[in-house]
């Protein structure tokens, strides 16, 4: 594995983290270079006694946590759940973002993701980079099906990386996939599948070698 410039696509703040976190941890621990886009920080649905902006805080705390420079996050303000109403502006923000930057990986949503924002910038990520290797990473809220077609070996220190970067976002504090007992009972569920203590799985959408 040798990424340089790796570039994570998140439809809301926090879903880069929920489903790449301890793969960000390591690639940054080895070298790379990660670029984190956020499309939408959801201020429709944030609770009212809570500033409308709090998940813009919250996301730069949580990639600069994970070690992402803050020159390296880029956040969009596009609607909650509307993403699809502006997919070719969408489109051409990735495009724009292509031509800046050569990226060697990108990791998007999985192409089988129900959520109507993520599966807009799956589709939307897959064709803005369908020369570049892609992976697609695992929200099993919303995956009815998920192909386990890759998987990264993570240690102890990365699983903790990603659970200690969404504690950040304690605007979302509630909800169950944040709990540290999930985050590292799932890094375990794929570990065991391959053998190794912790693990991320993902979907290959397209594995291109140099």
């Amino acid at each position: 594995m040798d990424f340089k410039n790796v570039l994570v696509l998140a439809p809301h703040t926090d879903d880069g983290e929920l489903g790449a976190g301890g793969f960000i941890a390591k690639l940054i621990e080895q070298g790379a270079k990660v670029t984190y886009v956020a499309f939408s920080t959801a201020e429709e649905s944030v609770p009212d006694h809570l500033p409308k902006d709090i998940l813009k805080t919250e996301v730069k705390a949580a990639t600069a946590k994970l070690g992402i420079a803050a020159g390296n996050l880029i956040i969009f303000n596009y609607q909650v759940r509307k993403l699809n109403y502006v997919r070719q502006e969408i489109l051409e923000e990735l495009i724009k973002i292509r031509k800046y930057k050569k990226y060697d990986l990108v990791l998007m949503p999985s192409l089988k993701d129900i959520h109507q924002d993520h599966t807009t910038i799956a589709q939307e990520g897959m064709r803005a980079f369908k020369n570049t290797t892609i992976l697609g990473y695992e929200l099993i809220w919303n995956n009815l099906s998920f192909d386990t077609t890759c998987f990264v070996k993570l240690n102890h220190s990365h699983v903790e990386s990603k659970f200690l970067a969404l504690q950040c976002y304690e605007s979302q504090s509630g909800r169950e996939y944040m709990g540290m007992d999930f985050i590292f009972s799932l890094a375990k569920t794929r570990g065991v599948q391959i053998g190794a203590e912790y693990a991320e799985s993902f979907e290959v959408v397209r594995w291109v070698i140099n």
